[in-house]
C-alpha cells in the first residue's frame, strides 16, 4: 500500500511541476519570438499551441520510449475527448461560447479532417514510423497554413485582439532564454514522474497502460487547456477558447499520437480502433455542427454544453465497465 501512495504522489506532484514548467516554456518561447521580431498573431497561433501542447507531447514520447505505448496512445486519444467533452462542455454550461472569427471556421474542419486522417493510418491496428512521420508531416503543413492565415487576417477578426490580450508579457532575451531551459527540464522530470506513477498505478491495480492514458494521464495533461478556457470565458473571449481547444486537439492528434509510432512502432489496441477513435470523432464532429452553426456566428449553448459533458461521461462509465469486466 505503501508503494501506491508514493504513485499518486509522484502523480500528484508531476502534474503541479508539469503545468508550472508548460507555463514557464511559453512565456520564453514567446518571449524569444516577440525579441525576433515574430507578430504577436503568429505567436499566439503557433508559438504558444506548441508550448500548451508540450506535456502531452512529452508524456507520450517518454511513455513510447520506456514501452509503454498504450499510455502514449490513450493521452494523445484522451486528451482530445477531455479537451471538447469535460472542458468546452463545462465552459459552455457555465456560460454559452459564440464563434465569430472567420479563422476559427476554417480551422474546425480542418480539424476534423486531421483526426479522419490520423483514424485510417490506425485501421490496420498498427502504428508504425511511416504513420507517424505522415502526421507529423501534416502537421507542418498545418502550421505553414496557420501562419499564412495569420498573414492575411483582416484587422476585424475578433480571434487577433483576443490573442494579442494572452500572450505572455515581453520580456529580455537572456531571461527568455532561461525561462525557456528551466521550463524545458521541468517538462522532461515532471513528465518522467507522470509516466512511472502511472505505469505503476496501471501495474497496482491491474489495468492497461491505455486504460491509464485515456482518463489519469489524459485529464491531468488536459489541465493546462481547463484554466485557459476558464480564464478566456471569464474575460469574454469566446473565439480564444474555441481556438485553445482547437490548437491542442491538432497538436495532440498530429504530433503527440504520431510520437509513439516513430519511437516504439507496433500493434495498436482493437478498442483504440473501435472505441476510442469513434469516440473522438463524434465529439470533433459536435464541436464542428456546434461551432460553425447553421449562420454565422455559430454558438455552443448551454444545452450543447450539457450534451457534450454528457458525452464524456457517458466514455468514462464506458471505460469503468470495461475495468470491472
Amino acid at each position: 500500500m505503501a508503494g501506491l501512495w508514493l504513485f499518486i504522489a509522484a502523480l500528484v506532484g508531476g502534474f503541479v511541476v508539469l503545468i508550472y514548467s508548460a507555463d514557464r516554456f511559453v512565456l520564453g518561447a514567446a518571449g524569444i519570438a516577440r525579441n525576433l521580431g515574430v507578430s504577436s498573431l503568429i505567436i499566439g497561433l503557433t508559438i504558444v499551441g506548441f508550448g500548451t501542447s508540450a506535456p502531452e507531447i512529452l508524456v507520450s514520447s517518454i511513455a513510447a520510449w520506456g514501452g509503454n505505448t498504450g499510455l502514449a496512445v490513450g493521452n494523445a486519444l484522451g486528451s482530445n475527448i477531455a479537451n471538447i467533452g469535460l472542458i468546452l462542455g463545462l465552459t459552455a454550461l457555465i456560460m454559452p461560447i459564440s464563434v465569430h472569427s472567420g479563422a476559427l471556421r476554417r480551422e474546425i474542419p480542418l480539424l476534423l479532417l486531421a483526426c479522419l486522417i490520423a483514424y485510417g493510418l490506425s485501421h490496420d491496428r498498427q502504428l508504425g514510423r511511416l504513420e507517424g512521420a505522415g502526421l507529423l508531416g501534416g502537421l507542418a503543413v498545418f502550421l505553414t497554413w496557420l501562419v499564412w492565415q495569420a498573414r492575411r487576417a483582416p484587422v476585424s477578426d475578433p480571434l487577433i485582439r483576443e490573442v494579442e490580450n494572452e500572450l505572455p508579457p515581453a520580456i529580455s532575451l537572456w531571461r527568455a532564454w532561461s525561462w525557456l531551459a528551466l521550463g524545458l527540464v521541468g517538462l522532461v522530470a515532471s513528465s518522467k514522474a507522470l509516466v512511472w506513477a502511472s505505469v505503476g498505478i496501471a501495474h497496482h491495480f491491474g489495468v492497461s497502460d491505455l486504460l491509464i492514458g485515456l482518463t489519469v494521464v489524459a485529464l491531468g495533461t488536459s489541465l493546462p487547456e481547463l484554466a485557459a478556457s476558464i480564464a478566456s470565458m471569464l474575460k469574454g473571449e469566446d473565439d480564444l477558447v474555441i481556438g485553445n481547444i482547437i490548437g491542442s486537439n491538432m497538436f495532440n492528434m498530429l504530433a503527440v499520437y504520431a510520437m509513439p509510432g516513430l519511437i516504439r512502432p507496433g500493434p495498436l489496441s482493437d478498442l483504440v480502433v473501435t472505441r476510442d477513435f469513434p469516440w473522438m470523432l463524434g465529439l470533433t464532429l459536435a464541436l464542428l455542427l456546434l461551432g460553425l452553426g447553421r449562420r454565422n456566428p455559430g454558438r455552443i449553448g448551454r444545452l450543447g454544453g450539457g450534451a457534450l459533458v454528457a458525452c464524456f461521461v457517458t466514455y468514462q462509465y464506458l471505460l469503468y465497465l470495461r475495468l470491472q469486466s
